[in-house]
């Protein structure tokens, strides 16, 4: 029998240190919200493959989809021969995603894909280079994507030169607000900012657009208050700016709705998706207002493997789930509770300075002093640690690695989950001692 020891000695001979891993497990068989390694020890799942298995491990329906149409056809590229699912399933996105207006939705692999071709579109249709990211913003490992990211440690130190005409204003971090003030009082002065930023920065007659995520993922699940993004929407609209909003992690029902920006009632002009909208099968989708996307020549947008026949099936099959079998109500659900037990483990622990983020996909930011709001980066990583070794896989995230976050899968049991923050409330324990 294989073990992780033995496995991991070969993946240190074969793979190279770049592609870096969270526990030193190797997974032999997954399903539902539970993974089982070589070894046979089962792990409670609350990373869901860093947001790609909302609808779980292995599911059923998604299974069965992929079986189906690996049996007709794998690949014949859409550009050369095209097939129904493609079509199907963006006329699926078109429907669900924001906006009374005609839509267009095209395919690529990842996430970080799906941001440069959102990036391309805008830059084409509106015949201006400039792009406004966001600090603690991540969209990605390719050159653009990587531009665009905020931290640069890991995901760019050494990799540049970075690709022109990016800038990066303050997100509206309400926890650690970068201009000093606490909300309501400051009248969410972090998006009036845009209009400062215009001056020193970069003019509003050579962007193109704002790309933003509606909870910031890898920057640390941090959430914008209700008034931000109209107030950014109704800054961009003023100067014929796209707002591009990426739902790469927080989209596929994380947050309870279908969008994370369907909570702030607002309609991008483009909207980028991945992770949990094929249940672990590589897709991404760029779904967008009609004029921007159709703006690109023919040739211009795609690649051999973008939106394949069974990423497709797959996530068909997950909007199936999500809209037919309640997933989305379970994720409400399964939202409230956790945020009632993260609400009562602050209450417990000190080291929990801040409880943020919406639905399922929620974050405790952990501070070695509650006043001076300083991170506890290593205790983090500990109770990461502790979490693993007591059989509950979970991740850390944030600038500063100290924001612990809830990536589980949305079908997960009462008993898995109870257990998973039963093991989750002893790290903290053992944080004190």
């Amino acid at each position: 029998m294989s073990t992780n020891e033995a496995l991991l000695q070969q993946r240190s001979k074969h793979v190279p240190q770049g592609p870096f891993h969270v526990t030193p497990a190797f997974i032999k068989k997954a399903r539902g919200a539970v993974m089982t390694d070589v070894e046979g020890k089962e792990y409670i799942d609350f990373a869901g493959g860093i947001g790609v298995l909302n609808v779980g491990h292995c599911h059923p329906k998604v299974v069965e989809a992929i079986k189906d149409q690996a049996e007709k056809y794998i690949h014949t590229c859409f550009h050369v021969a095209m097939y129904d699912p493609y079509v199907a399933l963006a006329a699926r996105l078109n429907e669900l995603t924001p906006g009374d207006f005609p839509k267009m939705t095209m395919f690529a692999n990842s996430g970080a894909e799906a941001v440069e071709n959102a990036v391309k579109i805008v830059r084409y249709a509106k015949k201006r280079p400039a792009i406004i990211a966001f600090e603690n913003g991540f969209h990605g490992r390719t050159l653009l994507a990587m531009t665009l990211t905020s931290k640069v440690k890991p995901y760019k130190f050494g990799f540049g030169p970075f690709a022109p005409e990016v800038y990066r204003m303050p997100f509206a971090y309400c926890y650690r607000c970068p201009f000093g003030l606490s909300y309501p009082g400051c009248d969410v002065a972090c998006a009036d900012h845009l209009e400062n930023f215009f001056i020193d920065h970069v003019a509003p007659e050579s962007t193109a657009a704002v790309i933003a995520e509606p909870i910031q993922g890898e920057g640390g699940f941090i959430t914008p208050p209700p008034e931000y993004f109209s107030k950014l929407q109704k800054i961009c609209r003023k100067y014929d700016i796209a707002l591009i909003i990426d739902e790469v992690q927080s989209g596929a029902g994380r947050t309870g709705k279908f969008l994370a920006i369907e909570h702030w009632g607002i309609e991008p002009d483009l909207i980028t998706t991945a992770k949990s909208l094929a249940a672990g099968m590589p897709l991404s989708a760029v779904t967008g207002r009609e004029d921007l996307m159709n703006a690109p020549h023919v040739g211009g947008l795609g690649g051999t493997y973008s939106g394949n026949p069974l990423s497709c099936r797959a996530a068909l099959a997950v909007l199936d789930i999500l809209f037919e079998d309640g997933l989305l109500e379970t994720g409400r659900k399964l939202g409230e509770t956790l945020l009632s037990r993260f609400q009562e483990l602050q209450k417990e622990h000190e080291i929990i300075g801040d409880v943020r983020g919406k639905g399922a996909m929620l974050a405790m930011e952990l501070v070695r002093d509650r006043e001076t709001k300083e991170p506890a980066t290593e205790e983090a990583k500990r109770l990461v640690k502790f979490c693993y070794d007591n059989g509950l896989v979970i991740l850390n995230c944030g600038n500063f690695g100290n924001v612990i976050r809830t990536l589980m899968p949305l079908v997960i049991s009462d008993e898995q989950l109870n257990r998973g923050l039963d093991i989750l409330a002893d790290g903290l324990k053992a944080l004190r001692q």
